[in-house]
Parts: C-alpha cells; sequence; structure tokens
C-alpha cells in the first residue's frame, strides 16, 4: 500500500516541480522578458533569419534575381576551395590583420598611459585620441586616399617623398594598415584607459616603496594588470580586421588596387554578389569566412578558460 502511495506521490511532485519552474519563469520574464523581447525579434528578423537563408542559398546556383534557383548541394563549396581568387582574397585579409593588429595593441597602451599620466589638460589627449574613431568609414577612407596622392597628398609633402603609395603594389597594403590603424585605435585606447583606472593605486605606491623604477612598474604591475583587457582587444581587432572591406574599396575607388593586392575577402564576396549575381557562390564563401570567424573567437574563449581554471587551482 505504502508502495502504491509513493507511486502515485511521484507524479504529483514531478507536476508540483514543473509548475514551480514554468511560475519562476513567468515571474522572470514578467520582470524584465517584455523589455528584451523587441531585441530579440529584431535579432531574429535581421540576424538569424539571414543567416539561415544564406546557409540555404550557398547550396543553390541562385542568382540576384532570384529566379530558376537550383539545388547543386557542394558545388560552391568545391568551386570556393579551388577558386585562387579565394585564396588571394582570404591571404590579403590576413596580411592586413597581422600588419594592422599589433601595431594597434601596442599603440593604443602608449596613448592610454600618455592619457592617464599627463597632468594638463588631459580631456583634451583623451578627445584627440578618440575623435577620428566617431568618424564614418567613407569619410576616412576619402581623407587618406587625399593624403596619399603623389603630387598634392600631404604624406609626400611632409616627408619630402614622392611615393605612389596607392598605385604601386609595395605600399598599397600599407597606406590601408595607416588609415585604419588612424581610424580606430581610439577604440582599444579607451578600452585600455579605463583598464589603467582600475588597477590599484596602493600597488605603484608599495613598488615605489621598495625601490621600482618606472619601467620597472610598467612591466611588473601594468602590464600583468591588463593581461585581460589585451585579450580582448585582440580579439577584437582579429575579428574586425579580417572583415576589412570599407577603407580599403573607398581608398582605391571600389576597385582591388594595383596589381589586385587590395581586394580583401569580404570585397570579393561583394563582387561576386553584386557583379557577377552570384548569389549562391557568394553565399559559400561568406559563410566560409564565418566559420574562420568563429574559429578565432571559440579559439579565444578556450585559452581564455584554461586560463581561468589555471588561475583557479
Amino acid at each position: 500500500m505504502s508502495t502504491l502511495v509513493q507511486a502515485g506521490a511521484l507524479p504529483s511532485r514531478t507536476a508540483a516541480a514543473t509548475d514551480s519552474a514554468r511560475a519562476r519563469w513567468g515571474r522572470r520574464f514578467q520582470h524584465g522578458g517584455w523589455f528584451v523581447a523587441p531585441f530579440f525579434v529584431l535579432y531574429g528578423l535581421f540576424v538569424i533569419v539571414p543567416v539561415v537563408r544564406g546557409l540555404y542559398l550557398s547550396f543553390t546556383d541562385a542568382n540576384i534575381s532570384g529566379e530558376h534557383t537550383a539545388f547543386v548541394g557542394l558545388d560552391n563549396y568545391r568551386e570556393a576551395l579551388k577558386d585562387d581568387l579565394v585564396r588571394d582574397s582570404l591571404w590579403h585579409s590576413v596580411q592586413f590583420t597581422l600588419y594592422v593588429v599589433p601595431v594597434i595593441v601596442v599603440t593604443a597602451l602608449l596613448m592610454a598611459l600618455i592619457a592617464h599620466h599627463t597632468v594638463h589638460f588631459r580631456w583634451l589627449w583623451r578627445l584627440c585620441f578618440f575623435a577620428p574613431f566617431l568618424l564614418p568609414s567613407a569619410v576616412v577612407g576619402n581623407l587618406w586616399w587625399w593624403l596619399f596622392q603623389p603630387t598634392n597628398g600631404m604624406v609626400n609633402h611632409v616627408l619630402g617623398w614622392d611615393t605612389p603609395w596607392l598605385t604601386q603594389k609595395s605600399t598599397a597594403m600599407l597606406a590601408i594598415v595607416v588609415a585604419t590603424l588612424w581610424w580606430t585605435v581610439g577604440f582599444s585606447f579607451l578600452l585600455y584607459l579605463a583598464a589603467l583606472q582600475n588597477i590599484p593605486r596602493h600597488l605603484y605606491e608599495a613598488a615605489e616603496l621598495d625601490g621600482a623604477g618606472s619601467l620597472q612598474r610598467l612591466l611588473h604591475i601594468t602590464v600583468p594588470n591588463l593581461r585581460n583587457i589585451t585579450g580582448l582587444v585582440l580579439a577584437l581587432q582579429v575579428l574586425a580586421s579580417l572583415q576589412v572591406f570599407d577603407q580599403a574599396v573607398v581608398m582605391y575607388q571600389f576597385g582591388p588596387g594595383p596589381e589586385e593586392s587590395t581586394r580583401t575577402f569580404v570585397q570579393y564576396t561583394l563582387e561576386q554578389g553584386f557583379t557577377s549575381y552570384r548569389v549562391g557562390y557568394a553565399s559559400a564563401i561568406s559563410l566560409i569566412l564565418f566559420l574562420i570567424i568563429a574559429a578565432v573567437a571559440l579559439g579565444r574563449m578556450w585559452l581564455l578558460r584554461d586560463r581561468e581554471e589555471a588561475a583557479t587551482r
């Protein structure tokens, strides 16, 4: 008899637990769900739906008109793996990333140190360092296109050179790197500045009492305390640099640059989709870039998790 009672009580307990969980989720949704619901709706419409649609198109031979679409399976991906322009454009994006990311990290840190330790006109330093980041990409591209002109450009005028920055292969990518550094370093500078302000002051005071110099305090206090923010800056800059597009196409008048040396992966994707009208093939290429970026992001999360686990041991 007791067994029957216990067996009958078990479903009722399960139902009660389920009802309790539903009640908790209902209360949580009442408190904050209606505030985040518009975001999830817009995120689904403008992110999830396009991603799913692009995934479907990557397995078809769809054109820009959307007519006569046929399923082709993995043919687009096989073609992309054999396409020399895919490899070249991917290498250009990787090359740009290798050039710009280390320079941005070091420059942003130096700028943050200057703005943090400056006594007079501190607000002016911060404004000057961050202001270029607020400019639109079209303005930045056209500005540096004019600055790099060989005859009347300010860069050659100041340096006393006559280098054709935008028309020769050896300097074409360097011009984009310089423009991007000037434009985007302000964001990383702001992250470093906020992190510097959170370092406890008593660490520096104790180091000074022990006779540590400025360089020793920088290497043994500042840099270790900025380790997490440096990892964040590296990850954000790598992900952004792999998607370089705006400044490159504006500076080279929407062309691939001298000897096609500045055609990036995103630019080649758009060329296939909106110039060659091969939407299916462009979707497959864009998905390849998505997988590369996802791998970089997941790799960064994995390294960060291992570091945190090692720190807690």
